[in-house]
Protein backbone atom coordinates (compact mmCIF):
# COMPACT_ATOMS: atom_id res chain seq x y z
CA UNK A 1 0.00 0.00 0.00
CA UNK A 2 1.55 3.38 -1.15
CA UNK A 3 0.67 6.42 0.79
CA UNK A 4 1.44 9.96 0.03
CA UNK A 5 0.71 13.07 2.42
CA UNK A 6 -0.24 16.00 0.55
CA UNK A 7 -1.06 19.51 0.83
CA UNK A 8 -4.79 19.94 -1.15
CA UNK A 9 -5.33 22.91 -3.73
CA UNK A 10 -8.65 23.82 -5.54
CA UNK A 11 -8.26 21.06 -8.61
CA UNK A 12 -8.77 18.21 -5.68
CA UNK A 13 -12.47 19.60 -4.92
CA UNK A 14 -14.55 17.37 -6.78
CA UNK A 15 -12.76 14.18 -5.06
CA UNK A 16 -12.91 16.16 -1.60
CA UNK A 17 -16.26 16.25 -2.03
CA UNK A 18 -17.47 12.78 -3.36
CA UNK A 19 -14.68 11.54 -0.20
CA UNK A 20 -16.99 13.45 2.02
CA UNK A 21 -20.19 12.53 0.58
CA UNK A 22 -18.94 8.75 1.25
CA UNK A 23 -17.61 9.06 4.76
CA UNK A 24 -20.57 11.11 6.12
CA UNK A 25 -23.61 9.79 4.36
CA UNK A 26 -23.09 6.79 6.28
CA UNK A 27 -23.37 5.06 9.78
CA UNK A 28 -22.82 6.52 12.38
CA UNK A 29 -23.50 10.24 10.77
CA UNK A 30 -26.56 9.52 7.92
CA UNK A 31 -26.18 12.90 6.55
CA UNK A 32 -27.66 13.84 3.13
CA UNK A 33 -25.80 15.09 0.86
CA UNK A 34 -27.63 14.32 -2.49
CA UNK A 35 -28.22 17.73 -3.32
CA UNK A 36 -24.97 17.77 -5.60
CA UNK A 37 -24.42 21.65 -5.74
CA UNK A 38 -24.73 22.19 -2.02
CA UNK A 39 -22.25 19.78 -1.70
CA UNK A 40 -19.91 21.47 -4.02
CA UNK A 41 -20.74 25.33 -2.34
CA UNK A 42 -20.28 23.68 1.27
CA UNK A 43 -16.84 21.86 0.21
CA UNK A 44 -15.70 25.14 -1.41
CA UNK A 45 -16.03 27.04 1.21
CA UNK A 46 -14.20 25.03 4.17
CA UNK A 47 -11.92 24.52 1.93
CA UNK A 48 -11.29 27.71 0.24
CA UNK A 49 -10.87 30.62 2.69
CA UNK A 50 -8.99 33.00 3.67
CA UNK A 51 -6.21 31.23 5.09
CA UNK A 52 -7.48 27.57 4.55
CA UNK A 53 -4.96 24.39 4.74
CA UNK A 54 -6.25 21.24 3.47
CA UNK A 55 -4.26 18.42 3.82
CA UNK A 56 -4.87 14.90 1.77
CA UNK A 57 -3.74 11.58 2.05
CA UNK A 58 -3.27 9.56 -1.30
CA UNK A 59 -3.23 5.63 -0.75
CA UNK A 60 -2.52 3.96 -4.39
CA UNK A 61 -3.19 6.75 -6.07
CA UNK A 62 -6.87 7.31 -4.61
CA UNK A 63 -7.77 10.40 -2.09
CA UNK A 64 -8.73 8.11 1.17
CA UNK A 65 -8.09 10.72 3.61
CA UNK A 66 -9.12 14.29 4.34
CA UNK A 67 -8.18 16.82 6.84
CA UNK A 68 -10.14 20.16 5.77
CA UNK A 69 -9.32 23.50 7.58
CA UNK A 70 -7.60 26.84 8.09
CA UNK A 71 -4.98 28.86 9.90
CA UNK A 72 -6.48 30.83 12.59
CA UNK A 73 -4.94 33.28 14.57
CA UNK A 74 -6.04 33.88 18.28
CA UNK A 75 -4.32 35.22 21.39
CA UNK A 76 -2.83 32.14 23.00
CA UNK A 77 -1.80 31.36 19.10
CA UNK A 78 -1.84 30.12 15.65
CA UNK A 79 -3.86 27.02 15.13
CA UNK A 80 -4.71 24.93 12.81
CA UNK A 81 -8.67 24.46 12.74
CA UNK A 82 -9.91 21.69 11.55
CA UNK A 83 -13.48 21.91 9.47
CA UNK A 84 -13.73 18.33 8.59
CA UNK A 85 -11.87 15.32 8.47
CA UNK A 86 -12.54 11.67 7.56
CA UNK A 87 -11.36 8.95 5.45
CA UNK A 88 -12.79 6.30 3.49
CA UNK A 89 -15.46 4.07 5.07
CA UNK A 90 -13.55 0.81 4.04
CA UNK A 91 -9.84 2.21 5.24
CA UNK A 92 -11.34 3.11 8.93
CA UNK A 93 -10.67 0.95 11.57
CA UNK A 94 -7.04 0.44 9.93
CA UNK A 95 -5.01 2.95 11.99
CA UNK A 96 -4.63 5.18 8.91
CA UNK A 97 -6.55 8.19 10.40
CA UNK A 98 -4.11 7.68 13.07
CA UNK A 99 -1.51 7.84 10.93
CA UNK A 100 -2.92 11.02 8.97
CA UNK A 101 -3.29 12.51 11.44
CA UNK A 102 0.29 12.43 12.92
CA UNK A 103 1.53 13.75 9.43
CA UNK A 104 -0.72 16.68 9.75
CA UNK A 105 0.86 17.24 13.39
CA UNK A 106 4.25 16.68 11.96
CA UNK A 107 3.41 19.63 9.23
CA UNK A 108 1.39 22.16 11.45
CA UNK A 109 4.82 21.54 13.75
CA UNK A 110 7.12 22.56 10.90
CA UNK A 111 5.10 25.37 10.34
CA UNK A 112 5.45 26.86 13.80
CA UNK A 113 1.21 26.75 14.74
CA UNK A 114 0.72 26.39 18.24
CA UNK A 115 -1.66 23.25 18.06
CA UNK A 116 -5.12 21.87 16.10
CA UNK A 117 -8.74 22.35 17.10
CA UNK A 118 -11.54 20.85 16.61
CA UNK A 119 -15.11 19.68 17.27
CA UNK A 120 -17.10 16.44 17.09
CA UNK A 121 -20.01 15.15 18.50
CA UNK A 122 -19.47 13.43 21.78
CA UNK A 123 -21.77 10.56 20.75
CA UNK A 124 -20.25 9.65 17.62
CA UNK A 125 -16.88 6.74 17.50
CA UNK A 126 -14.88 10.43 15.81
CA UNK A 127 -14.80 11.45 19.53
CA UNK A 128 -12.97 8.31 20.87
CA UNK A 129 -10.15 8.73 17.63
CA UNK A 130 -9.64 12.34 19.02
CA UNK A 131 -8.98 11.01 22.21
CA UNK A 132 -7.16 8.06 21.35
CA UNK A 133 -4.95 10.57 19.45
CA UNK A 134 -3.97 12.87 22.21
CA UNK A 135 -7.07 15.59 21.86
CA UNK A 136 -7.70 17.07 25.01
CA UNK A 137 -12.16 18.03 25.73
CA UNK A 138 -12.62 21.63 26.15
CA UNK A 139 -14.75 21.57 29.39
CA UNK A 140 -15.77 25.09 29.43
CA UNK A 141 -16.57 25.37 25.41
CA UNK A 142 -19.91 24.91 24.27
CA UNK A 143 -21.41 24.89 20.69
CA UNK A 144 -25.17 26.64 20.14
CA UNK A 145 -27.13 26.57 17.67
CA UNK A 146 -30.59 28.18 16.75
CA UNK A 147 -32.79 27.34 14.34
CA UNK A 148 -34.64 29.79 12.54
CA UNK A 149 -35.80 28.33 9.27
CA UNK A 150 -39.16 26.29 9.53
Amino acid sequence: MEEKFIVLDETYLPQMAELYKVAFGCEPWNDDWSDENQLKEYIKEISCSFNSLNYGLLINGRLSAVSIGMIRHWWEGTNYNIEEFCVFPDLQGQNIGSRFMGMIEEDVKSRGLSGIFLQTDSDKPAYRFYIKNGFNELSSHVSFYKRVKK
